[in-house]
This record gives C-alpha cells, sequence and structure tokens, in this order.
C-alpha cells in the first residue's frame, strides 16, 4: 500500500499508485544526455521521485565535485519527461537558492553535512520560510545525537515537511558491509521521533561486491548434499529448494485481507506478549 506518512509531503506521482515510495537515479549529474536516458530506463518501475546530486562533496580537491547549477536543469527535466518530483543534495545556502530558483521539489542534506552543526544551521536559514520537503541523512559518524541535532534545526526553521534517510555509519572496523547500517540508531531515532518517516538508503549500506563469488548451483547441490550428514547442517537440500525457486509474490497472490488477517504493528503487540510471561 502507499507510504501515507511519506505521501502526506511529498509530490506522489498518480503513475507510482500505491506502490512504496523509491527514489532511484544517478550519483551525479554528468550531462543532459545521461539523466535523460536514466530517467527513460526508470520509467517503467514505478518511480517516486528521481534524484541527482549536482555538488558532491569529495575529500579531498582534485576530483569530479559536480556539475553545478547547470544539472539542475537536466535533472528537472528529466523528472519532467517522465512525471515524476526531482531531488538533489544541498550543502550550502547559495545551494538551496538555486534549487528554489529551478524548482527543485525535494532536497536533501548529506551525510557529511549533517554532522556539521554550522552547516546545517545555515541550511536551516536559508530554508527558513519554505515550503519544500527536506530529507536529512544520518551523519557519517555514528551519532544520534548529532542527526536529531539537524533536524531539530531545519524543524525550528519552520520547515514542517521533513523525513530522515538511514544510509549506514562509516567506522574504523572493515566489515560486510560498505556502510555499518548499526540498526540500533535509526531504531532508536524511531523511538523518539515516531512523527518523522524513515527512508532507508540501501545503496551505501550494500555489501561488499569482492566478498561475492559466483558458484554454480551443482556446487551447491553437491554441497547440501555432503553437509546434510552434520548432526545440524549450515545448508540443507530443503534450504536449497527453497533458494531455487522464487521467492517474490506475485501482485496477484492473496493479501492479508483476503486471509482474514490484520497486520499490527510491534509497539502495539509487544505489552500484551510481554504480559503472557
Amino acid at each position: 500500500m502507499k507510504d501515507t506518512a511519506v505521501a502526506q509531503f511529498i509530490p506522489w506521482p498518480e503513475s507510482v499508485g500505491d506502490a512504496k515510495f523509491v527514489v532511484a537515479g544517478p550519483c551525479s549529474a554528468e550531462s543532459r544526455t545521461q539523466m535523460m536516458e536514466t530517467a527513460a530506463g526508470l520509467a517503467a518501475h514505478r518511480l517516486s521521485a528521481l534524484r541527482a546530486g549536482v555538488w558532491k562533496p569529495r575529500t579531498r580537491p582534485g576530483s569530479f565535485e559536480g556539475s553545478g547549477s547547470r544539472g539542475l536543469e537536466w535533472l528537472k527535466r528529466a523528472g519532467e519527461s517522465i512525471g515524476v518530483p526531482v531531488a538533489t543534495e544541498v550543502a550550502h545556502p547559495r545551494h538551496v537558492e538555486q534549487c528554489l530558483r529551478h524548482d527543485i521539489d525535494i532536497l536533501w542534506i548529506g551525510a557529511r553535512t549533517t554532522g556539521d552543526p554550522f552547516a546545517v544551521q545555515a541550511l536551516a536559514d536559508a530554508l527558513r520560510g519554505v515550503d519544500i520537503p527536506v530529507l536529512i541523512k544520518n551523519p557519517v559518524s555514528p551519532d544520534l545525537g548529532l542527526w536529531i541535532g539537524a533536524l531539530e534545526r531545519v524543524g525550528r526553521a519552520g520547515v514542517k515537511k521533513l523525513a530522515v534517510i538511514h544510509r549506514g555509519f562509516s567506522t574504523l572496523r572493515s566489515g560486510d558491509y560498505r556502510n555499518s547500517p548499526t540498526w540500533r540508531i535509526p531504531i532508536e531515532l524511531r523511538t523518539r521521533r515516531p512523527d518523522v518517516p524513515l527512508l532507508c538508503d540501501p545503496s551505501h549500506i550494500c555489501g561488499r561486491r569482492r566478498l561475492l563469488l559466483p558458484v554454480p548451483f551443482a556446487v551447491w547441490r553437491g554441497l547440501a548434499a555432503a553437509l546434510s550428514v552434520l548432526p545440524s547442517p549450515p545448508l540443507t537440500r530443503d534450504q536449497l529448494a527453497l533458494l531455487a525457486a522464487d521467492n517474490v509474490a506475485d501482485p496477484q497472490a492473496p493479501g492479508f485481507g483476503d486471509l482474514g488477517l490484520a497486520p499490527a504493528g510491534l509497539r502495539a503487540k509487544l505489552p500484551e506478549c510481554l504480559g503472557r510471561g
């Protein structure tokens, strides 16, 4: 069903229907052709909004730092070509001014900026009195206080259409993920601010490709057969059979209502479950 928490303040394309809120697009807007081709390729996927960065903060100078304000025109036209709103990152008050001038629909504050209270306050001041959705990514470091602080600064500037984005955190440890999800932090944020929609950006949290190796299914069959003799096999023939079958439900399959089920949130059911002890 439609994500009403987000739909209440973000323009919802009719083509999306009752789908979840999905934002996609290139990391950086590099040319008009790139943006138009990307939009055309995403048009069939019930996209909620098209995104692209035009100002790219880099760790060191000399790298490509975005196409600048000209990229806003490419982004806007690409979104119009498929009938969806567009979003981009702002890190400086002049970015806000240029986005408003180009009628950008949604703004987001990036992870590097969220971790700088001075920068967030400058953006909040530039957004004062502006009626536009603002999404705030978590800071680079796993610091809940900085994330909530950024949310409060922008909110106190009068911005009502706020949401947060969980994109994972950078840590000194090397793990399976590009950015550590550290789920306890976004969960705690939701506990403290249940009124603010939380979006997830899997592109940063996703695993490291170098850890994935292509393995023929025949090898997995042999492995499952060999492991099945163990008392608690880590992989069984039944599990392999499940992996071989498509586990995505058909859109026409019966839903909870057809089965006489009424889904409920954990918050509503937890006291009942704990009371049984």
